[in-house]
């Protein structure tokens, strides 16, 4: 017979060290400054290039800066992931990050019509703003009191 329990157990188990392992990468890196300029990157390219509808009028953004929007919004995507990868750089791909949404608010269709470029800026930004973590820092006590392990409530 086929342990059906005993296999959920299991599953369970390694999609919980799954997600260890991954927030431990996480908290090692800028995730969410990467994850930000990623995300900055997609509107910049795509406004361009679409044709939208609006109550039946057909609005297209296309301009003749489609290239410049294309090279913007692929630039921040790579820096997005090299921030993941390459923490060394991160004031540099902050610094870049920002320059780019800056310079993609008069290119590309007002910085994919602002989507983009305050996703640029918190990513930047969050770039610029982040330390990687000390040896000596301990994690926060996750117990599920307010008070620590330690000390109760007299």
């Amino acid at each position: 017979m086929f342990d059906l329990y005993g296999r959920r157990r299991e599953v369970r188990a390694a999609a919980a060290d799954v997600r260890r392992g991954f927030r431990g990468w996480r908290r090692g890196r800028p995730f969410w400054a990467g994850l930000f300029t990623l995300a900055a990157g997609l509107p910049i390219i795509y406004f361009p290039y679409v044709h939208l509808t609006v109550a039946g009028i057909p609005l297209a953004l296309s301009t003749t800066a489609g290239a410049g929007a294309l090279i913007i919004g692929v630039l921040l995507m790579v820096l997005g992931v090299t921030l993941w990868f390459q923490q060394q750089v991160r004031a540099f791909a902050g610094i870049t990050t920002l320059l780019l949404v800056l310079v993609s608010f008069p290119v590309a269709n007002f910085g994919g019509l602002f989507l983009g470029m305050i996703c640029g800026l918190v990513g930047g930004s969050l770039a610029c703003a982040w330390a990687p973590p000390t040896d000596d820092a301990e994690p926060p006590n996750r117990s599920s009191g307010a008070f620590p392990v330690e000390e109760g409530p007299q």
